[in-house]
């Protein structure tokens, strides 16, 4: 009985142990809890790839990103979606509003992933829908397949295809500092919270409630 209660603590200790390990002692029990705690821990270069977009002139992702003065806040979204992207794109539409009122550093960019059909036409389009002022918020795509491959990867976004035509995807919102690194992820529900860092990381005090 002794051996058998010995080798049962010894399991258990040896399960608390690695629990703790794989989720960073105890700090993340999801891949994605685990994604957000790493780049908060890690800071993730924008990599060097071609954009276009909405009004926008070809650059690189990078180089856009990276300008010195602004923080901004990424989602990534295609524009036939129905669900969750009409959901982030209305959470952009009210942090425009505020931004408007509150003329702070901070910018909105929208990145589809679906590059072969959301044209710089197409993204113009789903912009003047959604009423966005392109001196806060912008809509881009990467210029190559493997340019938005790269970008998914870099920044682990999911996207996978239904086989209907949609695809399934993280919904979350990034918030990219003014060295064009990726410094912290937030739930699409955190709209406010997304908000206040943001503007708290480009130097503005933000407001009591």
């Amino acid at each position: 009985m002794f051996r058998t209660a010995l080798l049962s603590l010894m399991l258990a200790l040896g399960g608390y142990a690695t629990a703790a390990w794989l989720t960073h002692g105890f700090q993340v029990w999801t891949a994605e809890g685990a994604r957000r705690l790493e780049v908060a821990l890690q800071p993730v270069p924008s990599p060097v790839v071609a954009m276009d977009g909405a009004g926008i002139a070809p650059q690189t992702l990078s180089h856009y990103l990276a300008d010195g003065q602004s923080v901004t806040v990424v989602d990534f979204v295609y524009t036939r979606c129905q669900s969750v992207c009409l959901a982030m794109g209305s959470s952009f539409q009210q942090m425009q509003q505020v931004l408007k009122e509150r003329g702070t550093k901070v910018k909105l960019l929208s990145i589809s992933f679906d590059d072969s059909h959301d044209t710089p036409g197409v993204l113009q389009a789903y912009a003047s829908k959604l009423s966005a002022d392109p001196a806060l918020w912008r809509f881009v795509r990467m210029q190559e397949p493997q340019g938005t491959r790269r970008l998914l990867t870099d920044f682990q976004v999911v996207v996978v295809p239904d086989g209907r035509g949609d695809f399934e995807h993280n919904a979350a919102f990034l918030v990219i500092d003014q060295k064009g690194r990726l410094v912290r992820i937030f739930d699409y529900a955190e709209q406010q919270l997304v908000l206040d860092y943001a503007q708290h990381l480009a130097g503005v005090r933000v407001p009591s409630p």
